[in-house]
């Protein structure tokens, strides 16, 4: 309320409703925009129902480009997600409802949930957008959509999943405006960002950015291939999928149905006469086998691995049959990644650091500060104390002497050894660094590291 002394609305909100009201100051501009937001878009669902009430709306209906009452949901529903910064939007069939939700840095939000009967005509629609097969839906379908939105363009990648209570769907936001990450925006340290920029300078040699689904590497990987980008160089690129693109650079999309696979195009592209190659991902041992052939022919390779850490990494490319002298001598650098949520800048407080926040700074080997930043909640972070992220790195320059040693110490063991006595600062002391700088908090970190 504006006036939370008006006890007269008060009393006929709690006669109306038989509930009791509790009562919540709100600038007259909020409770404005709530209004108009909440019931513009309430009459395009009240319309939508009325249609499936009197009529079965028909396909053109459906595939129609004007602003019809399921398409002004949609466009909402985008402009909602891209407002609050969602990744991706999950729009989840219950049994008697449709729950839509937005994934904001890494976690999942419930935005609105809409009546069932509106579930075929959303599913319909967004399968028209993205040039999906509207009739088949027992089998998973994935897509790709241009949209603007607002000052806004967005490449959506689609996804139906079928239910037991109907098509599932989750559509990737790829906003072109954030996706073309600067190097100094990815969260290196200042050595970090040195070496970085060193690694990828090399002409030659393999560099690999690792971490789980959701952990940032492509981010980075845009970053180093944007920074490479220059009209003396060819660089080509193979991707699943391709996520942007980018003006100078070749890019290939995998389709396995008809053999272009990861070690297909990289066979072909080693025919293109390139200077910088970048493979999404380093599924298997023939991808492996040929990516480390190149960097070792005069080609500067990137590429990614779904492996946890760096000494995994190494040991991951052994165990995958790469003989270790190859691997020793093509690989030049590992970064690890994670991502965790930043501080909210708005509602940061210093607060007194716990007893957990000391354990975690003591098994670094480092002094926990007296008092930390925290997010205490505001409207700008949704109340969650914290808004965007950044990423903690665990980063390995491999020197001439650490090389050596890799092939004939290549146990997993010997490899953990042979890179914690190189010195290099791990991913925990990284990020405490950033806990300590009120960046992020050790509860972020827990949630990363074991």
């Amino acid at each position: 309320m504006a006036n939370p002394l008006n006890f007269y609305a008060i009393d006929d909100l709690q006669m109306m409703t038989g509930f009791h009201v509790k009562v919540v100051l709100a600038l007259p501009s909020e409770i404005t925009s709530t209004i108009n937001r909440l019931y513009n878009e309430e009459d395009s669902v009240n319309e939508i129902l009325t249609s499936i009430n009197n009529r079965p709306i028909d396909e053109p209906e459906l595939t129609s480009a004007e602003n019809t009452p399921i398409l002004k949901v949609i466009n909402k529903c985008l402009l909602s997600a891209v407002e609050d910064r969602a990744s991706d939007i999950h729009i989840d069939p219950h049994e008697f409802s449709v729950v839509v939700r937005f994934r904001i840095d890494g976690e999942l939000h419930t935005y609105r949930t809409f009546p069932k009967e509106i579930l075929s005509v959303l599913v319909t629609r967004i399968k028209v957008m993205s040039q999906l097969n509207i009739t088949e839906t027992r089998l998973p379908q994935d897509g790709r959509v241009k949209v603007a939105i607002g000052k806004n363009r967005l490449d959506l990648r689609v996804s139906t999943l079928p239910t037991l209570f109907g098509e599932r769907i989750v559509l990737r936001l790829l906003n072109t405006k954030d996706l073309l990450l600067k190097i100094p925006n990815v969260g290196f340290t200042e050595s970090q960002q040195k070496s970085f920029v060193n690694m990828i300078s090399k002409p030659t040699g393999l560099m690999l950015i690792t971490g789980p689904t959701g952990s940032g590497k492509t981010s980075t990987l845009y970053a180093a291939l944007n920074y490479l980008n220059n009209e003396t160089q060819n660089i080509i690129t193979i991707e699943d999928p391709v996520e942007y693109q980018i003006d100078g650079i070749n890019q290939i999309q995998t389709n396995a149905p008809v053999g272009l696979t990861f070690a297909a195009g990289l066979r072909a592209i080693l025919r293109q006469d390139p200077n910088i190659i970048m493979v999404g991902e380093i599924r298997d041992s023939e991808t492996a086998e040929i990516a480390i052939r190149a960097s070792l022919t005069g080609h500067l390779v990137l590429s990614t691995l779904h492996t946890n850490d760096v000494p995994t990494t190494i040991y991951r490319l052994i165990d995958m049959g790469v003989d270790p002298f190859l691997v020793a001598a093509s690989l030049t650098g590992v970064v690890a990644q994670r991502l965790v949520r930043r501080v909210c800048r708005d509602c940061a407080q210093p607060s007194a650091s716990t007893a957990i926040d000391q354990a975690m700074f003591q098994k670094a080997g480092q002094e926990c500060p007296d008092t930390l930043m925290k997010g205490t909640g505001c409207k700008s972070c949704h109340h969650t104390g914290y808004l965007g992220r950044t990423a903690v790195h665990e980063m390995l320059t491999l020197s001439d002497e650490l090389s050596e040693k890799l092939i004939t110490h290549n146990s997993f063991t010997d490899i953990q050894n042979l890179i914690r006595d190189s010195g290099g600062e791990s991913m925990l002391q990284n990020g405490l660094s950033k806990v300590a700088q009120g960046i992020t908090t050790v509860d972020e970190l827990l949630k990363i590291i074991s």
